[in-house]
């Protein structure tokens, strides 16, 4: 089942409940280790709505570490909460951590107050133990886990009679678990709940989960700017028993996300206060890693998270493979490939609903694309070695004869491989739909910050640091420190100090070389000739005749019968690539003579 969606960004008017929902632009979104969905971006007067739709994980299990080395009795601080049930911290001075508050909404905060119930506020304390549905008046909120959490339970014993808390909860007593911590320090605050049980003093089912707070370094902000990171480590309840639940769950479960206080404006992490939430935040993510969900305050505002991401664009063929963008304050994704001329590949090229349409596909007179691999007409009845002749009288692999794949698949020794099987493209590329690409190419990241790496954006190396034996350049990337000083030619990449070519090691997609770095397409070989030479990289393998002897096709892997990127090595009697099988024997004139009669009735039924 899949729940409505991810997350919801809103801006609710308290004269208008619900405000009139009017769609802009919505397409299907499709996330890293997450079902498919639906991205609808709705545009108000300072409002927007955005939702994905995913599918819930069958268990909780322990997802994201949580950080620590901050001190203290279990290395989260030195500053904690007493046993409590309800209750919070005194207010908490934010600017050693953050000199000019923070820019949360329509208000910059200079104080805070840890409250028990897996929350931060900012104008007060809250000892609301059962979620409210955001908006909430007067109560501007962070909220990672907002729930009935009790730490009044250590050992065996609960300490204090039910209801009985605190308004300001101190001393800490350096609880070895069940307890709350936090810790400041130049830059960042974090807030973690440490396998807290649930009211009333129930410590059967814990949560482990952590809010970190991050002032944004150096660039692509203004002052009050910050990153919030929820991390979510153990989830194994939902519900406190005054809010109706029962052994942890039913009742009003928990509520994720960000609350304005203004009674318009909020983010929930969608599945908030519904079943399911706390499998949805320790199993699931909106940046692709499990556990971690991370969002930006931007002028008070939170936008989308990094751009990078897989998505499904919702259009025809190899265009609906993409990568989300940040544009605006919400996230668009953005087709990897556009559309281009049709291959016989079984992949829709031109993005229009078909696949292999059109003729010409192939190579030489008479072949025709038969589920994504070029074959030839039967001759006399037959066909070259490991062949049979079709009922439409096509040489075709024997061993694919009864084999039907899946979209975007082939058959190859009589089994399904996709466009990008085998391939490994020239450094720098990933395979997508079947072509090698920059996936860094289209991508939009903030130039002041962020440089692409590996279809994602992440921070500049001048505010991240390299690793041990890289240096910085001043493009903002990583580099071997032996290449530091390198300057390649064109088609050659700096590897450990020494130029080498940009096409060594490259398995391209079918059809095509590698030249000068980069896959291209190929027209076919003189006979004889291959085109896996050392100036030309690998390629999906084309035909060339033996002398007298059926043809075979060449290939830059091994020879042994393998399949390689969705091709066939000689020897195999495979017949995946898109070269065209002719005709086999002596090929006297009688043949030739045979061979054009035949032309024309079988150039009829040729199809893309």
């Amino acid at each position: 089942m899949c729940d409505p969606a991810l997350w919801d960004f809103g801006r609710h008017d308290p004269a208008d409940v619900p405000p009139p929902r009017r769609p802009w632009r919505a397409r299907r979104v499709r996330l890293d280790g997450m079902r498919s969905g639906t991205l609808t971006r709705r545009l108000g007067s300072a409002a927007f709505l955005v939702s994905f739709s995913l599918g819930l994980a069958a268990s909780a299990a322990a997802q994201a570490p949580l950080i620590d080395g901050f001190g203290g009795t279990v290395d989260y601080g030195d500053d904690c909460l007493s046993p409590n049930d309800d209750g919070s911290s005194a207010a908490i001075d934010l600017t050693p951590a953050f000199p000019a508050g923070l820019r949360f909404f329509d208000r910059t905060h200079t104080t805070a107050y840890v409250n028990t119930n897996g929350n931060i506020t900012f104008s007060g304390p809250l000892s609301t133990f059962t979620p409210r549905a955001f908006p909430v008046a007067d109560q501007p909120m962070i909220a990672p886990y907002w729930g009935d959490v009790d730490i009044r339970r250590t050992g065996g014993s609960c300490m204090g009679s039910a209801g009985r808390t605190c308004t300001v909860c101190a001393p800490c007593h350096d609880p070895s678990e069940n307890g709350v911590w936090w810790t400041l320090e130049p830059g960042r605050m974090v807030v973690t709940w440490d396998r807290v049980g649930y009211y009333s003093c129930n410590n059967d089912r814990r949560m482990s989960f952590q809010l970190i707070l991050t002032a944004v370094p150096g660039c692509g902000g203004v002052d009050g700017d910050f990153d919030v990171e929820f991390r979510y480590n153990r989830c194994e309840w939902e519900t406190g028993d005054a809010s109706g639940g029962t052994d942890g769950f039913g009742g009003t479960e928990a509520q994720a996300g960000f609350d304005a206080g203004n009674e318009m404006d909020f983010v929930a992490i969608m599945g908030s206060r519904e079943a399911g939430i706390a499998n949805r935040l320790c199993m699931e993510s909106n940046v692709g890693e499990t556990g971690i969900w991370r969002f930006q305050i931007r002028g008070g505002t939170v936008v989308c998270p990094d751009a990078g991401m897989a998505c499904d664009t919702g259009m025809e063929g190899v265009c609906g493979e993409g990568r989300t963008n940040c544009v605006g304050a919400g996230t668009e994704c953005q087709p990897i490939l556009t559309a281009s001329d049709e291959r016989c590949d079984a992949l829709d090229n031109d993005c229009d609903g078909s696949t292999d349409e059109g003729d010409a596909l192939c190579p030489g007179a008479t072949a025709i694309c038969d589920r994504g691999v070029c074959v030839d007409v039967c001759f006399e009845g037959g066909c070259g070695e490991g062949e049979v002749c079709s009922a439409d009288g096509r040489c075709v692999d024997a061993a694919c004869e009864d084999v039907t794949c899946g979209e975007g698949e082939r058959c190859v020794g009589g089994s399904c491989v996709g466009a990008c099987d085998g391939v490994s493209c020239p450094r720098g590329q990933e395979c997508q739909g079947g072509r090698c690409v920059d996936v860094c190419e289209r991508l939009s990241c903030d130039p002041e910050c962020q440089v692409c790496s590996e279809g994602a954006c992440v921070g500049r190396c001048e505010l991240t640091g390299c690793e041990e034996g890289e240096v910085c350049q001043d493009d903002g990337h990583c580099v071997d420190a032996g290449c530091a000083s390198m300057t390649c030619p064109d088609g050659s990449v700096c590897e450990a100090g020494s130029c080498i070519d940009a096409c060594e090691g490259a398995v391209c997609p079918m059809g095509e070389s590698c030249v000068a770095g980069e896959c291209v397409r190929m027209a076919e070989p003189p006979p004889g000739e291959t085109d896996a030479g050392p100036s030309m990289g690998t390629d999906a393998g084309m035909p060339t005749e033996t002398d007298g002897g059926s043809p075979t096709e060449t290939d830059a892997g091994s020879t042994t019968g393998e399949e390689d990127a969705g091709r066939t090595v000689p020897g195999s009697g495979d017949g995946a690539g898109c070269a065209c099988r002719t005709p086999t024997g002596e090929g006297g004139p009688m043949s030739a003579g045979l061979l054009l009669v035949t032309l024309g009735a079988l150039l009829r039924r040729r199809r893309g």
